[in-house]
């Protein structure tokens, strides 16, 4: 099931995709919750994340938000639950006093049905990209309750690792100097992506697969978490400032088994990616480098969507919608090479540039601003590529993630670049 951006396509059939979508989407979302206990629904598992509970309500609150309220002028169901469930309610330690789980269900699906209701008349080729937006805006969510569940040691690593194929590496690829097309336009678009615009990069040689557990147990063997020469004057303050507290020593995900050195290194913050690319005597790729490693195709002279083409991401291609609940080698996926000669950009972890998050030239701010532009603040790093927990509608080459450098527990990994 691919993105609803076909040349003549009919509003009739656009309904159908999207409500086809957002069943598929839905169904990966209840997965989640199947034998939850109320303590893990409610539990405050980490300072930066609400309970998993209160990520399940307002993903229905804001479905209610913008089609409902927005585009159907209907009243909200349960008016009441607004300061519990809204982005700007309650901090996030007091959301912890959520309705129970069979509640909270029937008020997803109450919304859910008079969504349904609305989309059978609404003008939904004029309003595409909000109802894009949505089935991004439950994607997103749900990964962030993948990583609150990793936190309360439930979910991730509940499978065994993988035996990786014999060819591996490390191994670089020169991706040639010239111009491609960054970005995206259109109506699965989300605000941060657009404008596409064309960028002009000199030649460079980038890691064709995320660095592994195995690459990055030299670093931690040597004393890299000891030697302030790897680490940027930030990075390594932030690292004395939690060895106070909660002494830092390896990744946040880290197994310390080599039946995992063959799949990424996970759960690294931007400095711990940053050190390690200096103690290699490399540096981390700018977003610019890593989308044209993913996207460009030189021989066609076009873009791509994802890394192999057009095709919709499927579990031949990519590690991702919790097919593995775990991560894979990071050359299991031979289909999923890009044109450039990389492989796994998209899925198993995500992937750390250099880059501040900010907007592009000519940016505009969709739904509203808080989304992507209050994040312009020269405070977060951007991040690429998706991981096994992304859903297919939030994974592609020109999706943009966005964190503070010091954040480890998201699913994060990175490939390191050598200017040539």
């Amino acid at each position: 099931m691919g993105f609803s951006t076909e040349a003549g396509v009919t509003p009739e059939s656009l309904r159908q995709w999207f409500r086809q979508s957002m069943e598929q989407c839905r169904s990966l979302t209840l997965q989640l919750f199947e034998a939850i206990d109320r303590e893990t629904l409610c539990c405050y598992a980490h300072p930066d994340f609400s309970p998993i509970g209160w990520h399940l309500g307002h993903i229905g609150y804001t479905e209610a938000l913008w089609i409902l309220e927005q585009l159907a002028q209907q009243p909200r169901p349960w008016p009441e639950l607004r300061r519990l469930y809204a982005q700007d309610g309650l901090p996030k330690r007091d959301r912890v006093h959520l309705p129970d789980l069979p509640d909270i269900l029937a008020y997803l699906q109450t919304i859910r049905d008079r969504v349904f209701a609305y989309l059978d008349q609404a003008p939904v080729t004029e309003q595409a990209r909000l109802w894009h937006f949505l089935l991004q805006h439950e994607s997103q969510h749900c990964e962030t309750i993948a990583i609150i569940l990793a936190l309360q040691g439930q979910g991730f690593r509940s499978r065994p690792p993988l035996t990786a194929a014999s060819n591996l590496f490390p191994k670089q690829v020169t991706i040639p100097a010239g111009p491609f097309a960054m970005g995206l336009d259109g109506p699965q678009v989300i605000d941060n992506e657009s404008p596409r615009h064309w960028v002009d990069l000199p030649d460079y040689s980038i890691d064709a697969y995320p660095v592994t557990q195995g690459q990055y147990r030299a670093f931690i063997e040597s004393g890299g978490y000891q030697r302030s020469e790897f680490w940027h004057p930030d990075g390594w303050q932030w690292l004395q400032t939690q060895a106070q507290t909660a002494p830092i020593a390896q990744p946040r995900y880290w197994v310390d088994n080599p039946a995992y050195d063959c799949h990424p290194v996970c759960g690294v913050s931007w400095y711990e990616a940053d050190a390690y690319a200096r103690f290699t005597g490399q540096r981390l790729p700018t977003e610019a480098e890593w989308e044209k490693a993913a996207n460009w195709d030189g021989v066609k002279g076009v873009s791509r969507s994802f890394p192999w083409g057009e095709a919709w991401p499927t579990g031949d291609r990519a590690n991702h919608s919790h097919h593995f609940a775990n991560t894979t080698p990071v050359n299991q996926f031979q289909a999923s090479q890009s044109a450039g000669g990389c492989v796994d950009l998209l899925g198993n972890v995500w992937e750390w540039t250099s880059s501040w998050f900010d907007g592009y030239g000519g940016f505009e701010p969709f739904p509203y601003r808080g989304y992507s532009q209050a994040y312009f603040d020269q405070a977060h790093r951007v991040l690429k590529g998706g991981s096994w927990a992304t859903r297919p509608w939030a994974m592609r080459n020109s999706f943009r993630n966005w964190y503070h450098p010091w954040v480890r527990e998201i699913f994060a990994g990175f490939r390191c670049v050598r200017d040539r």
